[in-house]
């Protein structure tokens, strides 16, 4: 199978190329497409960067080439991960909706090509930002299942990540999903969490520990405060701002690391793209296993009485044809609520005018 990565040369698009052939997930005999614009300064960067994937891996680097339009995306598997980021710079705030209008005349762009010239059998894994937003573009132009966002799945690590953290234990041995909107409109599914070896009993004991008398319905306050203390810590002393971190309960570290890390100048790069690969990975397996992801629902779910007809990240069964059912176990009454406040969010910023 192949692989074609839009925005090869960006930050996180080379970590994708990197990580792809360090984890031999794309095999020798297949091939990495590196994309990027004719005209763009990343056209003369891709030639660069392949000529640096062959001589660092020669000895397992699968065939690489270039394109240089829309129409020459070739592939089993396409990574979106072009288009402008967020800001990294300490203080500035990002703005989702200025984001959306830079970012979205090229979703479409490549959208519309893959749809006329691809094979109509190609799985999307989405990068680029906003995330629900090129969901959204991909998903119009080729269907629902074969476009999964990654951004669900990269929360939903680091959620696993930092209870592990807190329990002394390995990640592989939590389990649990991050939902909602990629960003400040994440949604912690708590009643989700498992353990590998505790009991029921067990398990509730260690996720009341961990999350205290907290709700959801107080999470967004306490994003936007943690958000604040960060910033103002960050401008004369940014070691001590990621030790404030450390004192939180592990959703608000969830949100909140990463969120300092692009603010502190580093980007979020390695994990973003780990994160992108394992999708790759799942897509190239052959078998199907649960991930979260962001995706265009079609009423696969109820909240609050309601189907929902929006994109947004849910646990789903992804494999080799892309996703196939959302797995999402009964909430907790505040998840309920503010899953279903989100996707509000999240429909009105792709549709002004409707509801979840």
């Amino acid at each position: 199978m192949d692989v074609a990565v839009i925005g090869a040369a960006g930050a996180i698009g080379r970590q994708i190329c990197v990580q792809l052939i360090e984890r031999r997930v794309v095999p020798v005999s297949s091939r990495l497409q590196l994309v990027a614009r004719e005209g763009s300064a990343s056209a003369s960067a891709v030639h660069g960067l392949r000529a640096d994937l062959i001589d660092a891996y020669a000895e397992h680097a699968p065939l690489i080439d270039v394109a240089l339009h829309p129409h020459d995306v070739v592939a089993d598997v396409i990574v979106m991960a072009a288009g402008r980021t967020p800001p990294s710079r300490p203080g500035v705030p990002v703005d989702r909706h200025a984001l959306a209008a830079d970012n979205r005349a090229l979703f479409h762009s490549y959208a519309h090509a893959i749809a006329r010239h691809g094979s109509g059998h190609e799985v999307v894994i989405v990068v680029s930002n906003p995330v629900e937003l090129a969901v959204s573009v991909f998903a119009e132009a080729l269907g629902r299942h074969r476009v999964v966002g990654m951004g669900a799945w990269l929360d939903t690590l680091r959620f696993r990540h930092e209870i592990a953290g807190s329990l002394g234990v390995r990640r592989q041995g939590v389990g649990g999903f991050i939902v909602g909107q990629h960003g400040d409109g994440l949604v912690p599914l708590w009643s989700s969490v498992r353990f590998t070896g505790l009991t029921v009993d067990e398990r509730v004991e260690a996720v009341a520990r961990l999350r205290g008398e907290r709700t959801l319905d107080a999470f967004p306050a306490e994003v936007a405060d943690a958000k604040l203390a960060l910033m103002e810590l960050a401008q004369t002393d940014m070691q001590a701002a990621f030790a404030l971190i450390d004192t939180w309960p592990p959703d608000l570290r969830a949100l909140a690391r990463p969120w300092l890390t692009h603010q502190s100048g580093a980007k979020t790069a390695s994990g973003t793209a780990g994160a992108t690969v394992d999708l790759v990975d799942t897509v190239f397996d052959g078998r199907e296993i649960v991930v979260a992801g962001q995706v265009s629902l079609a009423g696969e779910i109820t909240l609050a009485g309601r189907e929902v007809y929006s994109v947004t990240g849910v646990p789903i069964i992804l494999g080799p044809e892309g996703w196939t059912r959302v797995v999402l176990d009964p909430l907790a009454p505040d998840e309920e609520r503010r899953l279903v406040s989100v996707i509000g969010d999240i429909t009105a910023s792709l549709h002004p005018g409707e509801a979840a």
